[in-house]
């Protein structure tokens, strides 16, 4: 009942729905914005999962979706959703109920040289989120190092989540992804990006630790075209020392026991109490606009 309840509200569509009014913070402070009554029913949907819902408490999902500016009626890709797509979750059914388009970003099925385990992964996505009556129509565009370019001037919104680190480990991903971007969004397209935070310093050119300087992050995208439009401090958790024996992937969810990408077994008695009492990482929270 409940579930047929949310479906409901969400099926009310954009016209009983009043855009949020989102502040631009150009001085690096929270924007004030409150999200609208069909993001609060897609994050509280009983179509997502169990260990989804009990990470917002440490991810905020309608806060951050608010402060990048999620609106109704939108056209949103987001890159990479990874094997929990956490935001596929809220955003899909968003777009739906609002009278906007999802496009998500799959293994590139256009490089002959692609992986049978990418091809898997690809398809169990499209199969997760078939269901058009709860996701409307998932549109998954080819993306990857080899991929032709993002159509152009396509969308309103491009999320980016715990990303950046992986295109620095791959040469010339991290220039052709922030490239891609904004050449994929409108004029006044918003770039939302969420990012293990480093310490202030010089950054690691590999990101072995899966940690990313703002600084850089900022540097990265300003250099493709983008204009910094606002910080948010959401995802800040001072309690991340970062100096994890196993880099980020140390801290939940992820919780590994041996070293990132190692074929060698995991240390079964390590301990992981100390991690999981600091909780997922100290995150960046970075909103940018392609200028019209």
């Amino acid at each position: 009942m409940r579930k047929m309840l949310a479906l409901a509200a969400l099926m009310a569509g954009p016209l009983a729905l009043a855009p949020a009014a989102f502040a631009h913070d150009h001085g690096g402070k929270d924007a004030a914005a409150k999200p609208d009554a069909a993001l609060a029913t897609a994050v509280a949907g009983e179509w997502r999962t169990a260990a989804n819902k009990a990470r917002d408490p440490q991810r905020k999902p309608a806060e951050a979706l608010a402060f990048w500016g999620l609106q109704p009626g939108m056209t949103v890709l987001e890159v990479q959703p990874g094997g929990a797509s956490y935001w596929t979750e809220i955003l899909a059914p968003y777009a739906r109920a609002t009278g906007g388009k999802y496009y998500a970003t799959g293994a590139d099925l256009a490089n002959p040289k692609l992986s049978d385990g990418a091809r898997k992964s690809r398809a169990e996505f499209e199969q997760r989120y078939g269901d058009a009556k709860v996701f409307g129509k998932v549109n998954v565009v080819n993306w990857g190092p080899q991929s032709a370019p993002l159509p152009a001037n396509t969308f309103d919104l491009i999320l980016t989540s715990r990303s950046v680190h992986g295109w620095m480990r791959n040469p010339g991903m991290l220039d052709k992804a922030f490239k891609e971007f904004h050449g994929a969004l409108k004029p006044g397209g918003i770039l939302a990006v969420e990012q293990h935070r480093a310490n202030p310093g010089p950054q690691d050119p590999g990101a072995k630790s899966g940690y990313v300087t703002e600084a850089f992050v900022i540097e990265q995208a300003e250099k493709a075209g983008f204009k910094l439009a606002g910080k948010s401090e959401l995802n800040a958790n001072p309690k991340d020392t970062k100096d994890h024996p196993f880099g980020v992937w140390t801290l939940p969810p992820t919780r590994l026991a041996k070293p990132y990408g190692s074929n060698e077994p995991a240390d079964p008695n390590f301990d992981h109490s100390k991690y999981d009492a600091i909780g997922e990482s100290d995150r960046m929270t970075l909103r940018f606009v392609k200028p019209k």
